[in-house]
């Protein structure tokens, strides 16, 4: 099959576009590059970047319909443990709720919602060492197919 370069970006929807892209800017200093008008000239869509994530953009859809959905995620990566603890120190001051932070199948993550509740991982690349395949819940190694 042919190779993928990665991913390019994510789109999500939005009840309120200035709103969230105030929150994206507060929490991860997402910088709109690019506006989606409608027909009459009205600004419905932007996409830009996120510091740190490379090739990988954002970009926010108006959408009166807009919520989180249960199990549809986005994981964000963090260097380890201590950048971990910025950053719940820096939603701490964006005002930003977050779940306390959490050892994870391999590293420690902190699950933080965007104002329409679409839920987002922040997750460690380093791995705490700590076997958690007996868990439910929890990741384990696929058994290699004959």
């Amino acid at each position: 099959m042919p190779e993928l370069t990665g991913v390019r970006c994510v789109k999500l929807p939005v009840t309120d576009l200035p709103k969230s892209v105030d929150w994206y800017r507060r929490v991860y200093g997402f910088e709109p590059a690019f506006e989606f008008p409608d027909e009459h000239g009205v600004v419905r869509g932007v996409a830009g970047d996120l510091p740190g994530c490379g090739y990988t953009g954002l970009a926010l859809r108006e959408n009166p319909e807009a919520r989180g959905i249960a199990g549809l995620e986005v994981f964000f990566g963090v260097r380890d443990r201590a950048a971990l603890e910025g950053w719940v120190a820096h939603l701490d001051e964006q005002g930003a709720e977050h779940s306390p932070i959490t050892e994870a199948t391999l590293g420690w993550f902190v699950v933080v919602h965007d104002p329409d509740g679409h839920e987002h991982h922040l997750y460690t690349d380093e791995r705490h060492g700590i076997d958690q395949s007996g868990r439910a819940g929890y990741g384990r190694a696929v058994a290699e197919q004959a």
